[in-house]
């Protein structure tokens, strides 16, 4: 018999279709059914001994929210016997696009697996285990309409003792990549150690989410610079190491990313759903991602009625040669401007996802900026020696780290926020940086867009907030610091940047969620983190809340 190993997770929903992943222990066919009558099947394809499946979900009415349950090959395996969780449902969207609707999105970044019940966290409460807390305990409360995760869903170079042990038993740590995750296997590990935590189980199962990678994903500092590429490809482990990531996070992450009209013209999907066993077909796509990163889109657009989010891949997409080092090569620049401008009018809110803030402190935008001059090699060979050294040590390698990428995605974000049919926000979604903060750019030399315009940064969700991180930022943004960061860039010979912009909220240490809810062309943003209250239990807790748009 066919066993649930993981999952449900709930990735696309509109307002009549849906989209349920699952992980099966053997071949079978999985089916979600409605409570009222909506219903969707689909036989598993294989990856290297595993199987899956991207249950389509139709017959659902809009504006409805529906349960459902999980069969393979006709055995109920969802809801797990005993659950103490409510029904996973399926909310979907109103009919339209109507002004008055309501989207409510929830975002973060970098999440750690959170350990055992009966461990104890060292560092704190997990913010997604204490929303799922929250919406199990007022299942017709308040909840996110879609679950947006900004990077580092799984850490490959950074396990927890529970994994450690696991490899262990696997092969000898002492060969590299030691106590890093070496292969597809491994791989599949870090997703059951994250995805398997019982509150979080439920919550992917009924409240939608999009994915996108950073660097932990496949390693810290993943493609920060071709020297840097050069290095890793030279030791015995990485290819598989990268082929690997590529591939686990096209099963896991980037399939539930696509609407169900976008996997029907997939011919990748297409061939290894045909196929007893698609490795070698997802393998063969993952070298050709490596060989050639411009030849693979893992960006992707999703439309929630009058709201717009562009999910941008600020990782895979970088062009590393340092005289022409850009953030996205020229094909996802392409599609970023095309998504953006597509159709004005149609949306009233812009949200580009990207999983590096655009707009940092000012001094770590400047020393970012100078740091770029270095390492292209304006004051000589041995100051890029240097730069290179800095940029790995002190992970230098946000969009300010790629001036002119930084300056086209200011020139973008105002034309698309200018004009008749001009939205009311365009809000950088980020995380990375291990807190939060809001701020807000100016164009001083005119043209700036009619839109307010807003970075907003929340990370982590789960994982540990260092002493220094957060002396380095609350100092980042001080008047001082701006001083120290104009001789950084006057030292590279770095050019000002276009746009100036001022922190508007933050910075905020902690386990934490950013909400933005979204309501015709209003506009508010909350902030909650996850604490331990008297009593021992965890809950989310409301420190900042402000209106961007009335």
């Amino acid at each position: 018999m066919a066993e649930l190993r993981l999952g449900p997770l709930l990735r696309y929903a509109d307002g009549t279709s849906a989209t349920v992943w699952v992980e099966a222990s053997r071949p079978c066919t999985a089916e979600v059914r409605g409570a009222d009558g909506a219903h969707g099947t689909s036989r598993t394809f294989q990856i290297a001994g595993h199987h899956y499946a991207l249950v389509p979900v139709t017959g659902l009415t809009p504006g409805s929210s529906e349960a459902y349950e999980v069969l393979l090959d006709g055995t109920r395996v969802w809801p797990l016997p005993g659950s103490p969780f409510p029904p996973s449902v399926i909310r979907t969207s109103a009919a339209g696009d109507r002004d008055g609707d309501t989207v409510r999105l929830a975002f973060g970044s970098c999440r750690w697996a959170a350990p055992p019940a009966d461990e104890e966290d060292p560092v704190g409460p997990d913010a997604l285990d204490t929303l799922a807390a929250r919406i199990a305990a007022d299942p017709e409360g308040e909840r996110p309409d879609v679950l947006v995760l900004l990077g580092d869903q799984v850490y490959a170079d950074e396990t927890s003792k529970a994994t450690r042990r696991w490899l262990a038993a696997r092969r000898d740590l002492r060969d590299p990549p030691g106590d890093e995750v070496a292969d597809y296997e491994e791989y599949t590990r870090l997703y059951y150690e994250s995805w398997l935590d019982p509150e979080v189980r439920w919550l992917l199962s009924t409240v939608p989410s999009c994915m996108i990678f950073d660097d932990h994903d496949v390693i810290d500092d993943w493609n920060t610079s071709a020297a840097w590429l050069a290095d890793m490809r030279a030791t015995p482990w990485w290819r598989e190491r990268l082929l690997s990531g590529l591939m686990s996070y096209w099963v896991h992450q980037h399939l539930g990313n696509l609407s169900p009209v976008e996997l029907s013209a997939d011919p990748l999907y297409a061939a290894v759903r045909e196929t007893p066993d698609g490795t070698d077909l997802l393998r063969s796509f993952a070298c050709r991602a490596d060989a050639d990163p411009a030849s693979v889109r893992w960006s992707y657009r999703r439309d929630f009625g009058r709201v717009r989010l562009l999910m941008v891949d600020t990782r895979a997409a970088r062009v590393l040669d340092e005289d022409a080092r850009s953030m996205l090569n020229a094909g996802e620049a392409r599609w970023l401007r095309e998504q953006a401008l597509d159709a004005p009018g149609s949306y009233d809110h812009l949200l580009i996802g990207t999983s590096l803030p655009w707009l940092l402190p000012h001094l770590v935008h400047d020393a970012e900026a100078w740091n770029a001059a270095l390492c292209r090699g304006e004051r000589g060979e041995r100051w890029a020696r240097f730069g290179e050294n800095l940029r790995r040590r002190a992970d230098l390698e946000h969009w300010a780290a790629f001036p002119s990428s930084f300056d086209a995605l200011a020139a973008l974000i105002a034309e698309a926020g200018s004009g008749a049919g001009a939205p009311a926000t365009v809000c950088v979604l980020s995380g990375d940086v291990h807190h939060a903060y809001a701020a807000e750019p100016t164009w001083p030399t005119g043209g700036g867009p009619d839109a307010r315009v807003f970075q907003l940064t929340c990370s982590p969700v789960h994982n540990a907030i260092p002493l220094a991180i957060r002396l380095g930022f609350r100092f980042g943004w001080s008047g001082l610091a701006r001083g120290l960061g104009h001789r950084f860039a006057g030292h590279g010979g770095c050019p000002r940047p276009p746009i100036d912009w001022r922190r508007t909220g933050g910075p905020w240490f902690g386990n934490q969620l950013m909400t933005l809810t979204l309501r015709g062309r209003s506009a508010r943003l909350r902030l909650e983190q996850a604490r331990v209250l008297r009593g021992g239990a965890a809950r989310l807790r409301t420190v900042a809340e402000s209106e961007l748009a009335p």
